[in-house]
């Protein structure tokens, strides 16, 4: 394994790349994971312009929008980090509006998001098509690990340090669910591609020994 030190806008160039090669006849499901202090949702979004200009259809659809209901998120409480991490996210709904329809037989008939968890209630956005070829982008944090049908995984991983320091004041509650992903999932151990973001100015790219 080696650490290669890579500029923000060079990651952006080589993921793309990765991405603009899959095989074109199918709709590559990729997850970009990582803690809200990692940002994952912007190297998403940074991810689809260069891609549109290769060709490639591009959809981003954020885990954020997938959130349960109040009711359920919040029944243990505002600040239960077991709670965060076992069932903030509605992985059914994900599953069965986005990554389903991406992926292979499915209708390409994507809902980009299901919950305005600010309105607490429906966000009754529109169906929207992602054609044969077009690419599946979904961000957010705790991806990994529970059995939602990705095909190429980003994992975003702080240090504790860095995790602790970066966090909002306000989110420094969900530390202990990351601790427990870390330790339990480990995704470090099986993503396609692992970025150190301790400094999202000077990211670095984890390589095996067999990676090119």
């Amino acid at each position: 394994m080696r650490i290669r030190p890579i500029s923000p806008d060079r990651l952006v160039a080589e993921l793309t790349e990765r991405l603009a090669g899959t095989e074109p006849a199918g709709r590559p499901r990729v997850a970009v994971d990582g803690a809200p202090a990692a940002d994952p949702d912007a190297l998403a979004a940074a991810l689809v312009d260069p891609l549109r200009a290769l060709g490639r259809p591009v959809l981003h659809v954020r885990a954020a929008d997938f959130l349960r209901p109040a009711s359920v998120r919040l029944e243990h409480g505002r600040t239960n980090p077991d709670a965060y991490y076992e069932g903030w996210v509605d992985e059914p709904g994900l599953r069965r509006e986005v990554l389903d329809p991406a992926g292979p037989g499915g209708t390409g008939r994507v809902l980009p998001s299901l919950w305005d968890a600010r309105a607490d209630r429906a966000s009754r956005a529109a169906y929207v098509e992602l054609p044969p070829g077009g690419v599946l982008l979904v961000s957010g944090a705790l991806l990994l690990g529970g059995g939602l049908p990705f095909d190429l995984a980003v994992h975003l991983v702080l240090s504790p340090a860095a995790l602790a320091r970066r966090t909002d004041p306000e989110l420094r509650w969900t530390l202990p669910a990351f601790a427990r992903y870390a330790d339990e999932v480990a995704p470090a151990s099986f993503a396609d591609v692992v970025v150190r973001f301790d400094d999202p100015r000077h990211p670095a790219l984890v390589e095996s020994p067999v990676s090119h």
